[in-house]
């Protein structure tokens, strides 16, 4: 790199840095984050370090502007930069929109809002009152509180404490300003292992301390205890004054996961999601930065963090699809991770009860250590699953409780127990169509059926987000009252429960009901065991812990097994084993039942029996024959335009640009199941690979010759999709 010119990477489109002048006396190096001039306009980039095999190039600098100021933020870190132009290779996104995720310079925290705090000076005010008197005996350990918490703590109003001060009893002060995050005590509540916990936990020290990257499946039952093994890995990286981050799929909704953190702890973690407030994250940021926050857990976004020192990752519940980013930059968090981990030289850590296909296959092939945890903490059993066939022994028409299962939550009930019933489908009912002439409700901009959410009076789409009130008419035919509700979603569920048992406590947990904080009270409300009976959808598969759960009822175990998904059978199998794993984890021995029209089904073999095993060497075999992920690569290009013959004529004169490659194929171009999405027309194409070949090469090949974009037309590039729609 010229000492007088440095290469910035924009938060753009864009896949190459731009050549800037540097002013004298400024000095930059690579990662330093720099205000330039592009165009009209001032724009924030990063100072991009030259690959050491690029060519040198003549440059006309009188042609070419100077960098306007250096921003005060740390540099971007090495491995960082290293995983953005990593992930701008593999997944063929614009190099400057990954790095886009990495700038968070908007959130450079504003300077701290002065804190006061008050402090008992031994006058006896005047007058004194009951509250003054709490405010006193509390205040009378001399320490200075921050104004909020003395209140808080005596249980009076804040006007109790102003009073106290304009009488002299208490003195004002300016604290500190309070760090982003509080450090955790890693010897604060050291917690008693069994000895298949106490082996994992000691294994994973040991890669902490080596400093060296290495991948560990963490593979336990739900309820055996995962958590509080890592726990120990995290506690050996803050010992030795480094970082850890923790990624879960829901980070927002865990509460449960931040208790656990405290107890073990002492403190919360830095949290890191979309609900925390720009002003928060800007702090976190920089304590990131600056070293001095040593634990984040946070969503997939947090592994963009400019982290220090970075001794240990976490991947939490890896299987979970929501570590799949589908918009915008298409990513894995939990390859990814791995990806910064190696750049970093540190140990990552996967943890799950049912591990993905790739992850279960990388460890059978000593890839990554695996280290079991077969029985739940305590003794407590992982609860049978029973079948329930629907086509013998379905319920009365107009009804999705089985007379069956219908017995066995009045039984749980009456023992003083809760009962889970889980339906993936959210809101009243699935489809809405006129008793009349049949038309049926559809979204004007998506080729999906309306949903029916009857606690909030409209039809919505779960795909765009369009929404319409029921109508009281059919707007084909116009035919009054005539409009019907259709299959069950969660909220039908509920009325059933209430109609069957109405002096039980019920509720919904469903994503659309409420906010975070609502989600997290309902969640804790479970967990104290102020409902009977929990009706949800995939939210409450997300690692909870209920220990009054004794029942779970899987009402349709089909309903993911229907679509041309080679993950459907997977994920049905994941989903309902997480399901199931919620129960008996207390004192009360758990049971399960599975409501289905397929008991003979491989997935629902193994999940009645409770051969995880069998399961994986059935549908590992079913990928290594077909060639499937992760025996075989696989891409996803979505051809999309507001017109749908535009779509299609892309499309096809794409698949016809090919290049040829052997032991690749390309099929399609088709309508994708989702043909409409947003407005927008959708086709289609598959590209399967060998396992060893350049996928992420050959696509960029391919996009060189492909004919070029015109219009509104859009192409999308997934590579390792995971969703098929």
């Amino acid at each position: 790199m010229s000492a007088s010119i440095v290469d910035v990477l924009l938060p753009l489109g864009l896949d190459v840095p731009y050549s800037y002048l540097v002013p004298d006396g400024l000095d930059l190096v690579p990662g330093d984050l720099v205000a330039v001039p592009l165009g009209s306009r001032l724009v924030v980039g990063c100072v991009w370090p030259r690959a050491a095999d690029a060519p040198e190039k003549a440059v006309d600098t009188s042609k070419l502007k100077a960098v306007r100021k250096k921003l005060d933020h740390r540099p971007l870190p090495p491995d960082l930069i290293q995983l953005i132009d990593w992930m701008a290779d593999y997944t063929l996104a614009p190099r400057g929109m990954v790095l886009r995720m990495a700038l968070r310079h908007e959130e450079n925290p504003a300077p701290p809002r002065e804190r006061v705090g008050v402090r008992a000076t031994g006058h006896t005010p005047e007058r004194m009152t009951a509250a003054r008197a709490r405010l006193l005996q509390v205040m009378a350990d001399g320490f200075t509180r921050a104004k909020p918490d003395a209140a808080r703590e005596a249980g009076v109003s804040p006007s109790v404490v102003d009073g106290m001060v304009d009488e002299g009893a208490l003195e004002t002060l300016v604290l500190p300003p309070a760090p982003a995050a509080e450090t955790p005590d890693p010897d604060h509540a050291a917690p008693t292992l069994s000895e298949p916990q106490a082996e994992a936990a000691q294994a994973l020290v040991k890669a902490v301390r080596a400093k060296a990257f290495s991948v560990h499946l963490l593979d336990g039952v739900t309820g055996s205890g995962k958590t509080e093994v890592y726990f120990e890995a995290v506690a050996e990286a803050v010992r030795a004054g480094r970082q850890a981050l923790i990624l879960l799929p829901e980070i927002a909704l865990t509460q449960a996961f931040l208790d656990r953190f405290t107890k073990r702890f002492g403190v919360l973690p830095a949290e890191w999601h979309s609900g925390v407030s720009t002003r928060r994250r800007g702090r976190i940021l920089r304590g990131v930065a600056d070293g001095d926050v040593q634990v984040v857990a946070g969503a997939r976004s947090a592994l963009f963090l400019p982290f220090r020192d970075l001794a240990l990752t976490i991947v939490d519940e890896e299987h979970d699809p929501a570590y799949k980013q589908e918009d915008g930059v298409t990513y894995h968090a939990r390859d990814m991770a791995v990806v910064r981990a190696r750049f970093t030289k540190s140990p990552i850590v996967l943890t799950s009860a049912t591990p993905s296909i790739e992850t279960e296959v990388n460890a059978r092939r000593g890839r990554y250590a695996r280290l079991s945890l077969p029985l739940r903490f305590g003794g407590a059993k992982v609860p049978g699953l029973s079948p329930i066939d629907l086509r013998k022994d379905g319920p009365p028409r107009g009804r999705w409780i089985a007379p069956r299962l219908q017995a066995e939550i009045a039984q749980t009930l009456e023992d003083g127990g809760q009962a889970l019933l889980f339906l993936n489908r959210r809101g009243y009912a699935p489809l809405t169509l006129c008793r009349s002439c049949g038309v049926r409700m559809k979204c004007p901009s998506c080729s999906a059926w309306l949903v029916e959410h009857r606690f909030r009076r409209r039809l919505s789409c779960h795909h765009c987000g369009y929404q319409a009130p029921v109508p009281e008419q059919c707007p084909a035919c116009g035919e009054k009252d005539s409009m019907i509700p259709c299959g069950p979603g969660v909220e039908r569920l509920q009325e059933e429960v209430q109609s069957l048992f109405p002096q039980a406590r019920s509720l919904v947990l469903s994503s659309d009901i409420g906010g975070v904080e609502r989600m997290r009270a309902e969640l804790d409300a479970v967990a104290k065991g102020d409902v009977d009976v929990v009706v949800g959808t995939q939210l409450v598969a997300k690692g909870h812990n209920f220990p009054g759960l004794a029942l779970v009822g899987v009402v349709d175990a089909d309903v993911g097994l229907g679509h041309g998904d080679p993950r459907a059978a997977e994920r049905t199998f994941q989903l309902v084993h997480q399901v199931a794993g919620r129960a008996g984890r207390g004192s009360t021995e758990g049971r399960g039942f599975i409501q289905t029209h397929m008991p003979e089904h491989p997935v629902m073999q193994a999940l009645m029996k409770g051969d995880r095993a069998a399961f994986y060497e059935t549908e590992i075999a079913a990928r290594e024959e077909a060639q499937l992920p992760p025996f075989g690569r696989m891409a996803s290009l979505v051809v999309s335009a507001n017109e749908g013959p535009a779509a299609e004529g892309h499309a096809r004169r794409l698949a016809a640009s090919a290049p040829r490659a052997e032991g690749v194929r390309v099929l399609g171009p088709a309508e994708a199941p989702l043909a409409v999405l947003r407005g927008r027309h959708r086709w289609r194409l598959l590209v399967r690979a060998p396992r060893a070949f350049d996928l992420s090469g050959y696509l960029r090949a391919w996009r060189a010759v492909a004919p070029r974009v015109t219009g509104n037309t859009k192409v999308s590039i997934d590579v390792d999709p995971m969703s098929f729609l």
